[in-house]
C-alpha cells in the first residue's frame, strides 16, 4: 500500500471481475453473449464518420434516451444512460443510499454492492437467501434505507416475477428500491411496468449481455422522473458526456434490431437448457436459471478441483473462493460447440 493513499482507500477491497485471458481458451467465466452484435451495429462502425470524435457528445444523450424509451414503452425523462450498467449502479448508490439508515442487500448477489458501500461509506445489512438459493424478499425489512437486488439474480440465476416484486413495493413506500435487471432477457420478467406506479422503484439494465455489446459499455436507469434527477444531478457533479456519439448511434442501431436480438435470447436459451440436461446427467446440481449462465455443484467433487482440471484442458468458468459458494461454479453459456467441449471435458475429468 502506498503512503500517499487515503485511509479509505486504504480500507478497500475492490471487485474482481472474471480473468479475461491472454491465451486463447474457451471462455465461460464472465456472462458474455457467445453470438455477435446485430448487423445493423457492423454498418454503423462502417459508415461513421470519424470527423465527429473531435466534437463532444450530447451530454443528455437524447437520441439514444428516446430510443430507450420507445423499447420500454416510458418517456425519455424517465431514463437515464451511463458507461455500463456498473457506472449507473455506482451513482445510484450515491443518489440513494448514502442515508442514516442502512442499505439492503442480498447476502449472496452481485458482488460489487458491498463493494459500492465501502467506497461511499454506506451502512449495509444483508438479508440471507432461502432454502432454495433464492432471494427472500419477504425478508426485507421496511424500515431501511433502500433495497438493491439483482433480479434474475447473480450468481444464483433465479428470477421472481414481477407480482412478487409489486408485493415488495407495497410494503417498502419510503426508500428507493433498486431492481438490476442484467439478465432479464434471457427468461426474467421485467419490473419496468411497475415504475408508473411506484415512484421509489428504479430498475437499472445493460446492453453487455443480452445486445452483445460487452466491449461498449452502455447502461442505463428507468424509473420516475424524480428519480432520474436526482441521478442526473450526481452525474453532472461527475461527468456530464458520459456516453459518446459511436457509443450512442451503435447502441441505438442494437436497440433498433429486435428480431436479432430476439433470436440470440432464444438461442442462449435453448443452449442453456441443454447443458443444463448434460449437467444433471454428470452428477451436478443445477440451480433453476433465468439468465445466461448455470450455477452448479458436483454431488461428490468440489469446485475449485473442477474449475483447475477445465482450465488445464482450455476452459475458463468462474469460481467464487467464499464460504458457502467454494462448491459452486458459474458457467456462461457459450456457442453449442463451446458447450460441448464443456461437457466432453467434464466426461475426462471424471474418467481420470
Amino acid at each position: 500500500m502506498s503512503r500517499f493513499w487515503s485511509p479509505a482507500v486504504r480500507a478497500l477491497t475492490p471487485y474482481v471481475p472474471g480473468e479475461q485471458p491472454r491465451e486463447k481458451l474457451i471462455k465461460l467465466n464472465t456472462n458474455e453473449n457467445p453470438y455477435p452484435p446485430s448487423p445493423a451495429v457492423e454498418a454503423v462502425l462502417q459508415r461513421f464518420a470519424v470527423d465527429h470524435l473531435r466534437l463532444y457528445p450530447d451530454p443528455e444523450s437524447s437520441a439514444l434516451r428516446q430510443t430507450l424509451a420507445k423499447t420500454y414503452g416510458v418517456e425519455p425523462e424517465q431514463v437515464f444512460v451511463g458507461n455500463g450498467s456498473d457506472e449507473v449502479l455506482a451513482l445510484a448508490f450515491q443518489t440513494f443510499f448514502c442515508q442514516p439508515k442502512p442499505l439492503l442487500m442480498p447476502a449472496i448477489s452481485y458482488s460489487f454492492y458491498p463493494v459500492y458501500c465501502k467506497l461511499y461509506d454506506i451502512a449495509y445489512r444483508t438479508v440471507a437467501l432461502n432454502d432454495h438459493w433464492q432471494i427472500a424478499l419477504e425478508a426485507f425489512d421496511t424500515d431501511n434505507g433502500g433495497v438493491v437486488f439483482a433480479n434474475p439474480n447473480a450468481p444464483t440465476g433465479h428470477g421472481h416475477p414481477r407480482q412478487a416484486i409489486a408485493r415488495l413495493l407495497e410494503r417498502i413506500t419510503e426508500s428507493v428500491v433498486l431492481v438490476d435487471e442484467a439478465y432479464v432477457d434471457f427468461g426474467g420478467e421485467s419490473a419496468i411496468p411497475l415504475i408508473e406506479d411506484h415512484p421509489n422503484l428504479l430498475v437499472t439494465g445493460t446492453l453487455s449481455k443480452s445486445r452483445s455489446l460487452a466491449g461498449l459499455r452502455v447502461g442505463y436507469a428507468i424509473g420516475s422522473r424524480e428519480l432520474i434527477d436526482g441521478l442526473e444531478r450526481v452525474k453532472n457533479s461527475f461527468n456530464s458526456y458520459p456516453i459518446d456519439k459511436l457509443a450512442s448511434e451503435v447502441a441505438i442501431a442494437s436497440l433498433e434490431d429486435d428480431e436479432h436480438f430476439q433470436a440470440c435470447c432464444e438461442r442462449v436459451v435453448a443452449t442453456r437448457e441443454w447443458t443444463r440436461q448434460q449437467l444433471e446427467a454428470l452428477g451436478f446440481e443445477v440451480l433453476p436459471s433465468q439468465t445466461n449462465f448455470l450455477f452448479v455443484r458436483h454431488s461428490e467433487r468440489n469446485g475449485a478441483t473442477i474449475f483447475s482440471e477445465l482450465r488445464e484442458r482450455g476452459i475458463l468458468v468462474r469460481h467464487f473462493d467464499k464460504d458457502g459458494l467454494r462448491d459452486f461454479l458459474r458457467i456462461s453459456i457459450g456457442t453449442d460447440d463451446e458447450m460441448r467441449s464443456l461437457i466432453e471435458a467434464l466426461q475426462a475429468t471424471r474418467q481420470a
